[in-house]
């Protein structure tokens, strides 16, 4: 079994034994097969890198396949007529007010998803976009360290695609208007897209980004995005009179990006850098109003039609983006913004923040604070990280871009006192008018409580006149920690629910003559938000018909925004041709907008079906994240099936004990759910679903077929349980079976491993593993008999392409795995008991190697045998001696024997890892 195909048609055949024995396992079976073949000679590890390279190949294939299909056509003409096939000619008046607002805000995010090598994506880009062929050259080579200076990178190549790609539309728009409304389309000013990044700005959960990171990044975007108008600029007049603004600014923006990159800790250097930047000088560019005023007289006056085209695409791009490659958003905890609120305002700490006593205290004093010049040497010497993320504000408005207004971001914010103490911040240093102060909702806490909360902040007359100063009240929710503890499902609903509260709370306190901004983050994969069914059930899920109708109702502007997160995020706007095939067809879907005359949605009237359903799915899927149960299965190899992925840690650290007890809490939402994945089963997708409908199926799958919402919520959940095995589950839980171990050399088939499976199945004897992974695969089972009989009731509106050759590939590379673990296993439970460091011990190591902690384990035992010692030739000394005798030599056949295979094994695991998640679509 060398290829592939030998290994799904084996696994195949396996297949077909589960109708004799239901609980015999193919996947695991598959595995033991390709574990004798490996200890017997039969295959070696090179025979399974060479599989192993063949099945990553075919799933970047799958990949690149499904990106395709969710917005092609690709090329140009395509995607022009696309446009083209919205547009009206006869009321001018709509026309203007369809696209000079945004359609979507786009938010390039840098969670930790940057799986698939620059290689790699780019193979994965060119086939989606173009039907490049994908070559293996792509796979098997080293992952380049994922830091903070590289997402930024990634992320302002993918925001400079999608603004060639706005640039392309907004010019068609254009020469529309001028070709239907000759006579009045020069005060056309078009805005479809919007686009903003937290790459650099992002401090929850991190404390390696400096104030000095975010400020160089900002003044690096600002050179880039300067560099870019000023190539669009000699695009339509080589010699025109604004490059000598344009140009200069870019050359100073870039020294000064450099000039904050570098080490500033000398407060001498750090003046000296602070002056250059604030001193007033000509190429010191702080707005772009006055560019886009004469860029647009200058169209206006233009006798050549694709010249004022032209011109006008580009102060488009000025008005869109300001002075960098888009808004920027900072993001700060609650926790952060408490601490240094409690600083001003409550030294002694006697003030309780959940309190109404806290928000009147605060009340008075945004009422009484009086605005503080701030400078560099203010940022530098701050110690509260929410205090000094305001500082860094304060400065890149005060000396970068006037004019792009600023988001403040606040995680696990429950309480309104905390978007008080923002605007208090906001207004002690003079940024109010510039400052989006956002909430986010995702704890199931914050989404149970948040209308209260919207309820009680909206009342306040100091939070309305901010409001509406602003032109918006904006909100975040999250499908991050909501998926992972509420169940995916439940958490669109309850986030859905939440928005109709705000438009119901804008509306109680006369705040519909401004807009709602809502910030859905998400990731690309199903386990992580984002629907992987269409574009059209990509952008309803996060903002469905339902919520987006309680606005329009009440006459409030929405302002859509949604993430793009990481590696897999930016995998959209790749390429031109993807990013434009991406905005095209959210802009033909036109998501910020809705049929307000549309029936009643069935999902809605039908409460006393919907209602009781979401409930039982959400106590579900809280019963699995408080089953000890769940917590051991998914935390059995803690974080050691994944690649890293990100410049942010995906755990806090813990000692060898605390790993054996470790917490879900422990682990971040991101590889959380790719852990699920790489079990082979997306708990936080599909459970719940089929006993939430127990004894109730004929009448809530007619419910489900008759809601456009609840057909969209079958059709994410047939898209995960149709990868989805629980038979995998069940297989890694084999691994740490004592009998299997003992079984395997029996009756004399596997002589020469009888010792180290002997010494594996007493060291298993007393693991809780094999019991924990049987009792969560029954659990999932027993679901999915349930769910299985639910969907007999509702039609199958999106069957998977190729199910069941992606099924097979993910049983293949389940099986490699489970043998590579197998292998290494083996091996380290054989090497030696001798060490020269007494202080090893071979049951730490183990241990370590069961939870993947593998580097950690060959560290251990490349110190217990070193291949290289002080040797008594190197010593130039007149008295002889026998000693040492020779009998310390190096541990070389140790290190090729055990140490080099587990390494190796181990690298190619994380391989297999890599081809599971692009089979599933994405990491996390």
């Amino acid at each position: 079994m060398t290829s592939v195909d030998d290994l799904t048609g084996r696994l195949r055949e396996l297949h077909q034994r589960t109708v004799e024995t239901p609980l015999f396992n193919p996947v695991f079976q598959l595995a033991h097969d390709l574990s004798r073949q490996l200890e017997s000679g039969e295959l070696t590890l090179d025979d399974f890198e060479n599989a192993i390279a063949e099945l990553e190949v075919g799933a970047l294939r799958e990949r690149a396949t499904r990106i395709g299909c969710m917005v092609e056509p690709m090329d140009g003409d395509s995607n022009t007529s696309a446009l083209a096939d919205v547009l009206p000619t006869d009321d001018y008046a709509a026309f203007k007010a369809r696209w000079e607002r945004p359609d979507l805000h786009a938010v390039f995010t840098a969670h930790p998803t940057f799986l698939l090598t620059p290689d790699q994506s780019e193979a994965v880009a060119a086939a989606a976009s173009t039907g490049a062929e994908i070559s293996s050259d792509v796979v098997g080579g080293e992952r380049p360290q994922v830091t903070l200076s590289y997402e930024h990178g990634r992320a302002m190549r993918a925001i400079a695609h999608a603004q060639d790609a706005r640039d392309a539309i907004v010019s068609q728009l254009l020469s529309h208007a001028r070709d239907s409304w000759p006579g009045e389309w020069q005060d056309f000013v078009p805005l479809p897209f919007r686009f903003a990044s937290w790459v650099g700005y992002d401090m929850d959960g991190r404390t390696d980004i400096k104030w000095h990171h975010s400020i160089a990044f900002r003044l690096s975007e600002k050179a880039e995005r300067l560099g870019r108008y000023v190539a669009k600029l000699k695009a339509v007049d080589d010699n025109h009179e604004l490059l000598g603004t344009l140009g200069p600014a870019r050359i100073h923006a870039a020294e000064m990006a450099a000039a904050f990159a570098a080490d500033l800790s000398d407060p001498k250097k750090l003046s000296a850098v602070a002056n250059r930047l604030t001193a007033d000088r000509p190429e010191k560019l702080l707005s772009l109003a006055p560019v886009i005023d004469a860029l647009e007289s200058e169209a206006g006056s233009a006798d050549d039609g694709a010249r004022a085209v032209a011109l006008k695409t580009l102060a488009a791009a000025m008005r869109a983006d300001g002075l960098g490659m888009g808004w920027i958003h900072f993001r700060v905890n609650a926790k952060q913004l408490h601490n240094a609120i409690r600083r001003r305002i409550d030294p002694g700490g006697t003030l309780d923040l959940a309190s109404k006593g806290a928000v009147v205290h605060l009340r008075n004093a945004i009422a009484d604070v009086k605005p503080r010049r701030t400078n560099f040497g203010a940022l530098a010497i701050e110690a509260s990280t929410a205090t000094r993320q305001f500082l860094a504000m304060a400065q890149i408005l005060q000396h970068v871009d006037a004019d792009a207004p600023i988001r403040m971001l606040i995680a696990e914010c429950e309480e309104p006192a905390t978007v008080l103490a923002a605007l208090y911040f906001a207004k002690l240093f003079g940024i109010e008018d510039k400052v989006d102060v956002s909430p986010l909702f995702e704890t199931e806490t914050a989404l149970e409580h948040g209308g209260r909360f919207l309820d009680e902040l909206l009342a306040e007359d100091v939070y309305r006149d901010y409001a509406k100063k602003r032109g918006r009240v904006a909100i975040q929710t999250g499908f991050s920690d909501a998926g992972r503890f509420v169940g995916q499902v439940p958490a669109s609903l309850a986030i859905e629910r939440l928005q109709g509260r705000l438009a119901d709370a804008m509306e109680a306190n006369g705040l519909t003559d401004v807009a709602a901004l809502i910030f859905n983050t998400h990731g690309e994969s199903m386990g992580r938000g984002a629907h992987p069914n269409n574009m059209a059930d990509r952008l309803d899920w996060p903002l469905s018909p339902w919520a987006k109708r309680r606005f329009a109702r009440a006459g409030i502007a929405l302002e859509p925004e949604v993430s793009f997160q990481g590696g897999d995020g930016y995998l959209w706007f790749a390429t031109p041709e993807l990013a434009r095939a991406t905005l095209t067809r959210i802009a033909a879907l036109h998501p910020s907008v809705t049929d307000t005359d549309a029936p009643t949605d069935p999902f809605y009237r039908r409460t006393d079906l919907s209602l009781d359903f979401y409930r039982a799915i959400k106590e579900h899927q809280r019963e699995h994240l408080e089953s000890r149960t769940y917590s051991r299965a998914i935390t059995a190899f803690g974080l050691g099936l994944l690649n890293s992925t990100g410049s942010r840690v995906s755990r806090r650290q813990s000692d060898l004990n605390a790993d054996r007890e470790m917490s879900l809490r422990q682990i971040r939402a991101i590889p959380h759910n790719a852990v699920l994945q790489q079990l082979g089963y997306p708990v936080n997708v599909i459970a719940g679903i089929g006993h939430a409908a127990e004894g109730n199926y004929e009448e809530i799958g007619q419910l489900l077929t008759e809601s456009p919402r609840g057909r969209e919520l079958v059709r994410l959940v047939r898209a995960a349980n149709a990868l989805a095995s629980v038979k995998t589950v069940a297989a890694y839980g084999e691994l740490f079976n004592s009998a299997y171990w003992a079984s395997r050399p029996y009756r004399g088939t596997e002589g020469h491993l009888s010792d180290a499976c002997e010494a594996l199945s007493e060291y298993l004897v007393k693991d809780d593993r094999v019991g924990t992974f049987r009792r969560l695969a029954s659990r999932l089972r027993v679901d999915a008999m349930k769910l299985h009989r639910l969907l007999d009731h509702v039609p199958d509106e999106a069957p998977v392409a190729n199910r069941e050759e992606k099924r097979r590939m993910i049983g293949a590379a389940q099986a490699l795995r489970i043998a590579l673990f197998q292998a290494m296993f083996i091996r380290a439970v054989s090497v030696p008991m001798f060490s020269r460091a007494n202080d090893v011990s071979r049951d730490d190591v183990l241990e370590m190697i069961f939870t993947l902690r593998v580097d950690e384990a060959l560290a251990q035992l490349r110190r217990a045998y070193p291949t290289s010692f002080p040797r008594i030739d190197r010593f130039d000394l007149d008295a002889e001696t026998d000693w040492p005798d020779g009998a310390d030599e190096g541990y070389e056949a140790i290190h090729r024997d055990y140490i080099e295979p587990i390494e190796r094994a181990y690298a190619l695991s994380l391989r297999v890892s890599t081809a599971i998640a692009n089979i599933f679509g994405a990491h996390g």
